[in-house]
């Protein structure tokens, strides 16, 4: 993929996300028409804007892309992960707090990186993938380009600075930095993950870095 200019990146990051399908394609080219830089530069600017803006409706019209799927069969995971480029798989249990937690934090990046498919699975529907990969504390966050495995993160070590917590951004870093998102989207810290919240297994609505329970990793 072409290297985005910095100022389009800016624009598109910086749209509006009240609703996440709307692409407000007048507003995004009058934030560039308003800039001052010389007319042949915006020109070009304005037809990458066009190209990525374009990009994105066509990969959001692919199956998959813009949302984060849970997948119930593992022969299924195997055909996404080698027939997708990028590719991002929680290996979860869904009655393990730091799985839904993750659940969270992933489903928003999902929402923002069309380029990556992002996608779980219930580790008990996929006992030849876990033993294979070696799969034994939860939740495992596997990365993929091209279907090889580029990174792992096991619970939540080397996200966030703090042991038992991180933000969207943050997680976001972390899989910019392997190379399976395009590049760093998230604006304003780790506002739309907290506004999601969790629901405990009484209905209780609490965000997961405030979790009591979420001081170990969870082997199962």
């Amino acid at each position: 993929m072409p290297s985005l200019d910095p100022t389009v990146a800016h624009v598109l990051d910086h749209r509006p996300t009240t609703d996440p399908d709307s692409d407000d394609e007048d507003s995004l080219i009058a934030a560039l028409e308003s800039s001052q830089e010389e007319t042949a530069l915006r020109e070009r600017r304005l037809q990458q804007l066009h190209a990525e803006l374009n990009r994105a409706k066509t990969l959001k019209q692919q199956p998959g892309h813009g949302q984060y799927q849970e997948i119930k069969d593992e022969k299924q995971l195997l055909s996404i992960t080698t027939s997708t480029p990028l590719c991002v798989v929680q290996f979860m249990k869904p009655d393990f707090n730091r799985c839904r937690i993750m659940d969270q934090k992933l489903a928003v990046l999902a929402e923002k990186h069309f380029d990556t498919r992002f996608v779980s699975i219930n580790v008990e529907n996929a006992p030849f993938l876990v033993v294979k990969l070696g799969i034994q504390v939860l939740p495992c966050v596997i990365s993929f380009k091209n279907a090889v495995s580029v990174d792992r993160i096991v619970g939540f070590e080397g996200i966030g600075l703090k042991a038992d917590s991180f933000t969207v951004g943050e997680l976001e870093a972390r899989l910019v930095g392997c190379g399976v998102l395009v590049r760093a989207k998230m604006v304003g810290g780790d506002e739309d993950g907290r506004r999601r919240g969790l629901r405990s297994g009484n209905g209780d609505e609490r965000e997961g870095e405030e979790d009591e329970g979420m001081d170990e990793d969870e082997d199962w």
